[in-house]
């Protein structure tokens, strides 16, 4: 294939990982690289070369307009293999039928939908190898990521390969794929270049433009390949100039443009319809196509240009195709379009898919449509897509023609877009909301989320009193939501540092009580804020009670207070003061279990930090540096305010002197953190475990006592043990007695 010259050390790692999955040997591949550098050439020489080895194939394409949609992506891979579903065990069934929509549940168990889909992989791949070719991979929803990623960290001799094609971007990698076996490719080489040019030009070309398509297109295959048809006679013959304003992608999505703006107008609209439906569903294509009196001999233009391919399933030359025809089209055509895909959508088997291309297809606002899309949000939280549910209540409230329903399910998708990591567009919908009308409650839970945003950005230090008032708003309106605002706003000043936290102690305290039976939620504000003015002996038994009835809670099969699995982070820290490393370990693992599930980006970096501390505790170093580097990365992807805690923790333990004291200067340094706040005191608490392990010990001595004075009284307690270390060490007893009694 003329896409893969230069490509032959490449090509050769596709080929063993298959010739090793043929004889039993399981494996994963990350195909990484920029728009246009090979990586769907590479699949497809995968494809065919799984082809003529006896494989059975199942291919996928992520797509940009189906992030949103939990599970989306894992359907379309599995849906050819739904039949042998049967053969798993009742929980892996009913989990992953509930996750693809077939039938009604509860939220699926990630795990369990993992466990399903590998065990499904390895149930079909008795009979024949299996390839799952997973194409576009950076734009799987969040959920199908987690679950196909661990399923490529779980095959072993099953006859089955992965292999995942994963564009680079600004935006940062596709985190569930981190440390899977990557194969990066690079541009071409000069001479490559040139020989994938000349195989792509079939006219006499002039040598200076061949130069100018060499430099411009700089080693990128696509392209290389795409360049030359998009130039007009003119220029191959001598002209002049290359447009250079705009980046490769950009000229490759503009000559896609062109060429299908060159073809009859019907074939354009079905383009247009292709495009606007990610899953490659050909019946589908067909009946939306048959609603706008489209023959299927339209498509034969498309298909003769090489930009679409349609067989078993609808497929684009290149993902910049779709995009390029999408964007090129006009918003009427677009609505015609996604209004026939609403008509051929089944509203039972797929109600969520018909809403939404329902809500593209109207035009100004419509209260039915919202409404709709309301109740897909309702289904997509059920299942587990906080995502999705922010996506649905975003555009309903678009569409609301009353001005109160517009601002309350803004606010409803401002609180999902926030949980889900989306901020700009979480602050987006917060203006809207805030335009009203709202009555008390609304203007209340509108506060406590603009306060929310704000420490999750830059842990201002009036976030706490801003959070106590919104609690004191909320009292007389819902207590339940008040006490666990006085929680927030108790959690942030502890972080934070200073005074406040004893103060907003002492209001939670004295603020209405809960109802009877208290949840777990209510008994961890009591512990917490009993601890914070009466000391540790008089809240201790009650902050055990509490963060075991929130680990009672998550767990139970039947009855779970979702309220309390907020709380895991806290309860897991609170965990860390009552020194009890079992319990410890149930929630912090938990956290992130949950976060992984609900893909709530916003609280799964501390989710990860905590289970990444938990780990150094337990001696897992390896484990807990994969944590911490993951819950680095999606804070750099989704913003906030950087957490160093865990890299910082981890490097003590190692007795990695440089990475720790860099860290601690860094953070010392950091206005986010002033003295007392919990990073200060996490780093000065690594500080001294790395002095007492170092032999330092007036140096870890005076580290740990800073550490000591800290509201958090999981470091405290931790930091005091480093003391009381140091003291014996460096020959002071009677201070290691004081602080040991």
């Amino acid at each position: 294939m003329a896409d893969l010259v230069g490509r032959r050390s490449e090509c050769d790692a596709v080929e063993k990982l298959l010739s090793l999955a043929r004889f039993g040997r399981s494996g994963s591949l990350v195909v990484r690289g920029e728009a246009g550098i090979g990586k769907t050439a590479l699949l497809e020489h995968a494809h065919q070369t799984a082809l003529a080895s006896a494989f059975r194939v199942v291919p996928s394409v992520g797509a940009e307009s189906e992030t949103q949609f939990a599970f989306a992506g894992l359907h379309q891979l599995c849906a050819p293999l739904l039949e042998r579903t049967g053969t798993l065990p009742e929980p892996q069934r009913t989990a992953l039928g509930v996750a693809f929509g077939l039938h009604g549940g509860a939220a699926p168990d990630r795990f369990l939908v993992g466990l399903a889909v590998l065990n499904l992989l390895a149930e079909v791949a008795e009979e024949q190898p299996l390839l799952c070719l997973v194409d576009d991979a950076q734009w799987l929803d969040e959920a199908s990521a987690q679950v196909l990623a661990f399923v490529a960290r779980r095959v072993g001799a099953e006859r089955l390969a992965l292999v995942f094609g994963v564009r680079d971007s600004d935006d940062g990698d596709r985190l569930p794929f981190a440390g899977l076996p990557e194969l990066g490719l690079e541009r071409l080489g000069a001479s490559d270049a040139r020989v994938l040019l000349n195989a792509a030009v079939r006219t006499p070309l002039d040598e200076g433009v061949r130069e100018r398509i060499l430099a411009e297109a700089g080693g990128n295959p696509l392209a290389l390949l795409e360049l030359p048809r998009n130039m007009r006679s003119p220029y191959l013959a001598g002209g002049f100039e290359l447009p250079d304003a705009l980046s490769v992608p950009r000229r490759l999505e503009e000559g896609f443009r062109r060429r299908s703006a060159s073809l009859p107008p019907q074939t354009q609209l079905l383009l247009l319809v292709a495009a606007s439906e990610p899953t490659g569903d050909v019946a589908l294509l067909w009946r939306a196509a048959a609603h706008l009196g489209l023959a299927r001999e339209v498509a034969t233009p498309a298909e003769v240009t090489g930009l679409l391919e349609i067989d078993v399933r609808v497929r684009f030359r290149h993902p910049l195709v779709r995009s390029a025809v999408y964007q090129a089209a006009t918003l009427p055509d677009r609505r015609r379009a996604h209004g026939a895909l609403a008509e051929a959508t089944d509203p039972q088997a797929d109600p969520d898919r018909r809403a939404w291309h329902r809500a593209q297809a109207v035009f100004g606002a419509d209260e039915e449509v919202a409404e709709g899309l309301e109740r897909s949000a309702e289904r997509a939280r059920a299942r587990g897509g906080v995502a999705a549910a922010a996506a649905f209540l975003q555009r309903a409230a678009e569409l609301s023609p009353e001005p109160a329903a517009r601002a309350r399910r803004a606010l409803d998708g401002g609180h999902a877009k926030h949980e889900s990591g989306a901020t700009e567009a979480a602050l987006a919908l917060l203006a809207v909301a805030a335009a009203g009308p709202l009555d008390a409650l609304k203007r209340a839970r509108l506060e406590l989320l603009r306060a929310q945003i704000g420490f999750h950005l830059t842990r201002d230090s009036d976030v706490p009193g801003r959070l106590l008032d919104a609690a004191k708003m909320l009292a007389p309106l819902d207590t339940a939501l008040s006490r666990e605002t006085y929680l927030h706003a108790l959690d942030a000043a502890v972080i934070n540092g200073g005074d406040d936290a004893t103060h907003i102690a002492a209001a939670a305290l004295a603020a209405p009580p809960a109802e009877v039976p208290a949840r777990p939620v209510d008994l961890l504000l009591d512990g917490l804020a009993t601890t914070l003015t009466g000391g540790y002996t008089a809240g201790a038994p009650g902050l055990r009670r509490a963060i075991e009835a929130i680990r009672d809670s998550s767990y139970a099969d039947t009855g779970r207070d979702r309220h309390s699995d907020r709380w895991l982070w806290l309860a897991g820290r609170s965990a860390v003061a009552m020194f009890d490393d079992e319990l410890l370990y149930l929630l912090a693992s938990r956290n992130v279990q949950l976060a992984r599930e609900a893909g709530a980006l916003a609280t799964l970096p501390t989710a990860l930090n905590l289970f990444s501390i938990t780990s150094v505790l337990m001696g897992e170093l390896a484990r807990a540096g994969e944590l911490a580097a993951e819950a680095a990365a999606i804070t750099q992807a989704t913003g906030g305010v950087e957490l160093r805690h865990a890299r910082v923790i981890l490097g003590a333990w190692r007795g990695d002197q440089a990475e720790t004291t860099a860290l601690s200067a860094s953070t010392a340094q950091d206005v986010a953190y002033p003295d007392g706040s919990t990073d200060a005191s996490q780093a000065q608490y690594a500080m001294a475990v790395l002095n007492n392990g170092l032999g330092n010990y007036a140096v870890a001595q005076e580290a740990a006592a800073q550490a000591c004075t800290s509201r958090e009284i999981a470091i405290s307690g931790s930091s005091l043990t480093e003391f009381i270390e140091a003291c014996v060490r460096a020959g002071q007893p009677e201070r290691a007695t004081q602080a040991m009694e």
